[in-house]
């Protein structure tokens, strides 16, 4: 006897389990944190998923479910809950993943189309053009990043201090992977001696400022990318103005004064901060979440930089790269790991790098990792913002470099 569609999706729908929109919502979106809630999954076609989705939600379309849910859920204990536009898709491909090993598969009852009619809110994705999609199709494959994070990469507002050794590779591939906005702040102009690691600027731009060098090649590499100049040095009267047009802040500073004025102004604003620092043929990479609301969960603020270092060194102390010489590749392999740091922040994607300090040796061809506390008694970053007072430290630094 041959079974209809209809019989089919009865005898389906008795071997699933199916979630009301209530129920999924205060599962998604009441959970305090993303390892308490169970991956909401959209399997809708684009045209349907463009008309709006869940917050919280990850889309693959039903054609694709199958091949790609292995790469967003590799653990088959983990609790999904699918959703289409009727209940009726999602609920055939509850049962495909329960034929893949998955164990606490759901479906939402009625779909997208009850869960406006319940009046939940919803979400609309930012639209990318044909040749947005082409540019960017090996992000969009992932499903860690997909078309909604290529949107979050493109309505992203990085400030990158330093367009010198760090800034070049971190800012290269921020303006490659299409974050929208790149702030550069440099004083400095482009000199013969820079050319051996400062990969933003060449020959035909000495004598240039350093920012003005730095636009040209992003906007060569990327039209989508809007780069703003700060040529400027920051300081307590114009770091909290600049800061505050963006997300998080990728330090390339090559100084002690701004490192310490950066980490106080961050703290102040909530910015997150990804660090970085080299030296002859070792380098470090850091990220400080501390009181921001990028990439970190409610109440996880790790520790900042006074917690590492309370106080800035007495003058001459710590030598610069101008003194002491850097492997002109070092800060490529370090400026890149910047990058990464600040995309997966963007995207929510992955275990940030705070509370660990990664230092790399490239002679050795040696990683090591860490383990940074935050210091209860910190001077900075246990006062409320409010409280934090910015203080210009050139003269307890020595600023050659």
């Amino acid at each position: 006897m041959v079974a209809s569609f209809s019989d089919l999706l009865s005898q389906v729908k008795r071997s699933i389990r199916e979630v009301s929109v209530d129920e999924t919502r205060a599962q998604v979106l009441g959970a305090p944190t993303s390892d308490a809630r169970p991956l909401l999954v959209d399997i809708r076609e684009r045209d349907e998923y463009e008309q709006g989705f869940i917050p919280r939600a990850e889309w693959i379309p039903r054609g694709f479910l199958e091949m790609k849910i292995e790469d967003l859920v590799p653990e088959r204990g983990r609790e999904v809950i699918l959703y289409c536009a009727g209940g009726n898709r999602s609920a055939l491909a509850a049962r495909s993943l329960a034929e893949l090993g998955y164990t606490r598969v759901s479906s939402m009852a009625g779909g997208f189309r009850a869960w406006k009619q319940a009046g939940h809110a919803f979400e609309r994705p930012r639209s990318l053009t044909a040749e947005q999609v082409k540019r960017y199709s090996r992000h969009i494959m992932l499903p860690e990043v997909g078309e909604v994070g290529q949107g979050k990469l493109l309505d992203a507002k990085v400030l990158c201090l330093g367009a010198g050794g760090l800034g070049s590779p971190s800012a290269l591939y921020l303006a490659a992977a299409g974050v929208g906005t790149i702030g550069m702040v440099d004083d400095d102009l482009v000199d013969e001696s820079n050319l051996q690691r400062q990969i933003l600027h060449n020959m035909e731009r000495l004598g240039m400022p350093k920012v003005e060098s730095a636009r040209m090649t992003l906007q060569a590499l990327n039209p989508d990318v809007k780069v703003i100049a700060h040529q400027t040095r920051l300081t307590s009267e114009n770091i909290l103005e600049i800061l505050a047009g963006y997300d998080l802040v990728v330090d390339g500073a090559d100084n002690f004064p701004t490192r310490y004025l950066l980490n106080d102004a961050a703290l102040k604003l909530g910015k997150p901060v990804v660090h970085a620092s080299i030296f002859r043929f070792e380098g470090q990479i850091t990220t400080f979440l501390s009181n921001s609301e990028v990439g970190t969960e409610a109440g996880d603020h790790g520790p900042c930089y006074r917690c590492l270092y309370p106080d800035p060194p007495p003058p001459g102390m710590a030598p610069s790269c101008q003194e002491a010489g850097v492997l002109g590749v070092l800060p490529g392999i370090i400026g890149t790991l910047q990058a990464n740091e600040a995309l997966k922040l963007i995207l929510g994607a992955g275990q940030s790098l705070s509370g660990r300090l990664m230092v790399f040796d490239a002679l050795g061809a040696k990683f090591r990792s860490l383990k940074l506390r935050k210091d209860p008694e910190c001077r900075v970053c246990h006062k409320r913002p409010e409280d934090i007072e910015l203080i210009d430290y050139e003269a307890f630094c020595s600023l050659a470099q």
